[in-house]
């Protein structure tokens, strides 16, 4: 008997552990429910605000991009903006400039009419003053030449008389005179310069004859034209043989 009561007895402790331990089971479950129902609800919360920022991220980074291209488009328009209005400002300096320089003209032009007014020539008599004016300096040119000529004879024959008065005379040829062989003789000692009377080449007139600055020999002008001259090969001074493209200056150059 007493050990069914003590059979019942642990049975009954049993089941009120059981049921003890059921319920603290019971309540752990509700709190984990509980606290997973929490989660879950934060977690959707937290999940719509990821998907809202997502979106606004997408819709800020293509309004980015649109403003960026704006931008870029607005900064190319810019740039050309102004080099058209460097280039249209460039552009009215130089008309300014032309404008200026035309009125300068116009002014100068209209001094000088104003001017040619105040002589009160007519236009025929300054045509006839230009044929006059024209005709003088022919005249003119035609007279310098014969003066040339003329100064060219006195010279040879103020050269001959001092030659006359004293054979040893030298005749003095221009400083700044220089030629060249264009004809060598050895056999009969003479050669054709290209330097004549235009030159200021005058009979009895001795030069040099040099080849790369070393002396070659003497020559002295024989006979004179306009632009060359003949020379005979002074004895004495054929230091060597004279050949065609020899340089010549004057032996007695004039102070």
């Amino acid at each position: 008997m007493l050990t069914r009561i003590s059979l019942i007895v642990a049975i009954l402790a049993g089941l009120a552990v059981g049921v003890l331990n059921f319920l603290q089971v019971k309540e752990k479950i509700t709190t984990l429910q509980t606290n997973l129902k929490t989660e879950t609800d934060e977690h959707q919360k937290y999940l719509g605000l990821y998907t809202k920022t997502d979106k606004e991220l997408k819709t800020t980074t293509a309004e980015l991009k649109q403003t960026k291209a704006t931008l870029e488009a607005t900064t190319a328009a810019k740039d050309k903006a102004e080099s058209d209005l460097a280039v249209q400002t460039k552009r009215g300096d130089k008309l300014t400039e032309d404008l200026n320089k035309t009125r300068q003209e116009r002014d100068a032009a209209q001094a000088d009419l104003a001017a040619y007014k105040a002589t009160g020539v007519t236009p025929q008599q300054i045509l006839g003053m230009n044929k006059e004016f024209k005709a003088v300096q022919d005249n003119l040119a035609v007279a310098n030449t014969e003066n040339k000529i003329l100064t060219q004879r006195i010279k040879k024959l103020e050269t001959e008389l001092a030659v006359y008065r004293d054979p040893n005379f030298f005749v003095t040829l221009p400083a700044s005179l220089k030629g060249k062989v264009l004809v060598a003789d050895p056999k009969w000692n003479f050669v054709v310069l290209n330097v004549g009377e235009d030159q200021g080449v005058l009979e009895r007139g001795e030069l040099l004859v040099n080849r790369d600055g070393k002396l070659v020999a003497k020559v002295v002008v024989r006979t004179v034209q306009k632009d060359r001259c003949i020379a005979n090969v002074m004895p004495g001074w054929e230091l060597g043989e004279v050949m065609e493209g020899d340089q010549v200056i004057p032996a007695h150059p004039a102070s």
